[in-house]
């Protein structure tokens, strides 16, 4: 392999696919990146065997041919190289040269033929997605996923339709989310579960995107690709749990409060909660007032009160101070409204000025 490429363009593409390589001892061929020069383009392959990519960038091939290099060790170099912005890369002897004007550098390569194979899905349904919308609707809620995979369907995410849009959930049975953007297709959209790891990777890599990209669903995988970049990912097969039955249509207490001063009173609740995270909240209908209290033996106690619109009933409640403050980055409004049920019944907060993201927090024992 000989090739000379633009080494802005190479910095780009190296630093895209060593984010999905894997860190695997028994399989340190994951920890590469392939590199294959074919036509006029270089093409890059990384995965981990949950999630594979390949981008494909001009260059101006001499030689063809194919090399793997581990990955962390190639962006490291590509990140700190000065010098012009072009690149010569040449493969002999089971090493990677790479030389511009100010560099001449040698880096030990692997076999390629242990590098696994990146699934091409085929016989699928295509959609035109808008990237920032999917982008908008995966942040609102992965977060909410469980960590633990004893059961699949709970590390991951559920995609699914409703009326004219697309439906992202996610749950740890503690708490759960649910963003819906706009999608006109909707309809003919299947419904997929996409492990919450590779939902992660994935908005490493597209999160500043701006153009629509092509969705490829079957029943076992999921690819999304944009430009030269094809990513492709496995679902899980499995059934998420029926929570539409969960979210409750009428409240018997309804509070609405300036989301930052909210934000505030529970980072300052925090410094005071047990080795548990657990506040306890007072709604006074009476006083207008929401008051969030914390205690810890060790550190002290804090009391915070906030005034607050309110309608219905008196309700003293405790929840984990981390399953509340999360949520936030998924609300646009400058207020929300917290909606509760009683005492062993979730928590409901939303945007006032946006119902498309809801959010359920289950209340703690004393």
């Amino acid at each position: 392999m000989k090739v000379e490429c633009v080494k802005e363009k190479f910095c780009l593409a190296v630093s895209k696919a060593e984010k999905i390589t894997g860190k695997n001892m028994t399989l340190p061929i994951l920890s590469c990146i392939l590199i294959e020069a074919k036509g006029n383009n270089l093409i890059l392959k990384s995965t981990n065997l949950d999630l594979g990519i390949e981008l494909k960038i001009p260059a101006k091939v001499l030689q063809e041919g194919v090399v793997a290099v581990p990955g962390t060790i190639l962006n490291g170099f590509l990140s700190n190289l000065s010098g012009d912005n072009n690149l010569n890369l040449e493969e002999k002897e089971g090493n990677l040269y790479i030389n511009n004007s100010n560099s001449k550098t040698t880096i030990k390569s692997f076999p390629v033929d242990d590098f696994p194979t990146i699934p091409k899905v085929v016989d699928g349904k295509i959609y035109e997605f808008d990237s920032q919308n999917l982008v908008k609707g995966l942040k609102s809620v992965w977060y909410s996923a469980s960590l633990s995979n004893i059961k699949p369907e709970l590390s991951s995410v559920y995609i699914h339709t409703k009326d004219e849009g697309l439906v992202f959930v996610a749950t740890d049975s503690f708490r759960l989310a649910e963003k819906v953007v706009k999608f006109k297709k909707s309809s003919d959209f299947e419904q997929i579960l996409m492990p919450f790891k590779n939902v992660a990777d994935l908005l490493k890599i597209i999160s500043d995107e701006k153009d629509s990209l092509a969705i490829t669903s079957t029943k076992n995988q999921i690819s999304f690709e944009y430009k030269d970049i094809y990513i492709v990912s496995r679902v899980i097969d499995g059934t998420f749990p029926d929570y539409q039955q969960i979210i409750a249509k009428e409240f018997k207490t309804e509070v609405i409060v300036l989301k930052q001063d909210l934000i505030n009173i529970l980072k300052l609740s925090n410094i005071f909660s047990d080795s548990f995270n657990q506040i306890n909240i007072k709604v006074s209908p009476k006083d207008k007032l929401l008051e969030i209290k914390s205690k810890n033996s060790n550190v002290g106690e804090n009391v915070n009160r906030l005034s607050a619109t309110i309608e219905g009933e008196e309700i003293e409640i405790n929840f984990n101070h981390k399953y509340i403050i999360d949520c936030f980055q998924s609300i646009d409004s400058d207020s929300v409204s917290l909606s509760f049920n009683g005492l062993n019944k979730p928590m409901v907060i939303r945007g006032t000025s946006d119902k498309s993201f809801t959010y359920l927090v289950m209340p703690m024992n004393r």
